[in-house]
């Protein structure tokens, strides 16, 4: 992982020269929570300009990041960044707790998260996620191991949402994805066996062989669904 990370960012910083601020990783990779099978790097950059000559500039070495398997780096300038912290705060209150500074000073202890907007974040992406996540079963093929990949893919994601959820009802921010999913059951009486044997997938501590996965899903959906029905309602109520 180190090595790929130090090509990418020479690879960016040959491309872009001085219109390249800083590289920023987040995520797993700096939560302890990075597992190489099923985790991504999260990479952030910051630019003067992030033109269509810019962008194309860069293109080649977003493209060889992609090519090794990880998403396309997140690109903005500083400006847009702070302009764009109130609708995008949950993505950037946990860059904020949780980042690793690859190039550049760090500029997080400056950077301003308002949180008058998180809670209708948290209760939109919930809903929309929910919604998603139904609509990719229906509209997947009936095997198991497609199945079973909904769920390692959309499980981060949910339990990013589930952080944030306690933290919008007001409750202690959870450390790891199993204590958001503790948490977030304990508060709304939701059944969270399914995402605890994804997590334990995810972890190595169960094999694929191990699971039902018909099961597995139908107590996953149904968590995701009551969450997000309670976490509205409360939201909701004290909004």
């Amino acid at each position: 992982m180190e090595a790929k990370l130090a090509q990418l960012v020479e690879k960016f910083k040959a491309a872009s020269g001085h219109n390249l601020k800083a590289v920023v990783l987040y995520g797993s990779a700096v939560t302890g929570e990075f597992h190489e099978k099923h985790s991504d790097l999260n990479i952030l950059c910051i630019v003067e300009s992030a033109s269509v000559f810019e962008l194309g500039r860069l293109h080649p070495a977003a493209e060889w990041w992609i090519e090794e398997g990880n998403r396309p780096p997140l690109i903005f300038t500083m400006d847009e960044l702070v302009r764009s912290a109130d609708i995008f705060a949950i993505e950037l209150l946990d860059m904020k707790n949780h980042h690793r500074m690859l190039m550049g000073e760090d500029f997080f202890d400056q950077l301003d998260v308002p949180l008058q907007l998180h809670w209708l974040q948290v209760e939109r992406e919930l809903r929309q996620n929910w919604l998603r996540l139904r609509e990719t079963i229906l509209a997947a093929p009936r095997r198991k191991e497609i199945h079973l990949n909904i769920m390692l893919r959309s499980v981060p994601t949910f339990c990013a949402l589930f952080r944030h959820a306690l933290i919008a009802l007001n409750q202690a921010a959870p450390h790891s994805k199993r204590e958001a999913v503790d948490g977030i059951a304990a508060a709304t009486g939701a059944n969270p066996s399914g995402f605890q044997t994804i997590l334990d997938l995810r972890a190595g501590k169960l094999k694929e062989k191990e699971v039902d996965v018909e099961v597995t899903l139908q107590t996953y959906l149904e968590f995701v669904e009551v969450v997000t029905s309670e976490v509205d309602r409360r939201l909701e109520t004290s909004a």
